[in-house]
């Protein structure tokens, strides 16, 4: 399923999986990397919100410009942390 989810969101241009891991160890290009990033963004549009659980403390530069973007078309970002300091 990762693996066929990675191929449909860098070659399809869809939303298979909530996170989408490159278990095959895939060179990225830049298109792939932007079809990965068009993909989730596209995903938060119709959503109400959009909820993020850190690991650790750790909210990667990924899910901050995700958090950024929902934030910029109205979208409320929650985030459950049990640290403080978590960027958002």
């Amino acid at each position: 399923m990762r693996r066929k989810a990675f191929l449909l969101e860098t070659r399809e241009n869809i939303n298979a999986l909530q996170c989408v891991y490159n278990v095959d160890d895939l060179d990225i290009t830049l298109t792939d990397q932007s079809a990965l990033e068009n993909v989730h963004y596209r995903n938060t549009e119709p959503s109400d919100a959009i909820y993020v659980v850190d690991s650790q403390g750790y909210v990667g530069d990924q899910i901050a410009k995700e958090n950024k973007f929902a934030k910029s078309i109205g979208k409320e970002v929650i985030i459950h942390s049990t640290f403080k300091n978590v960027a958002s």
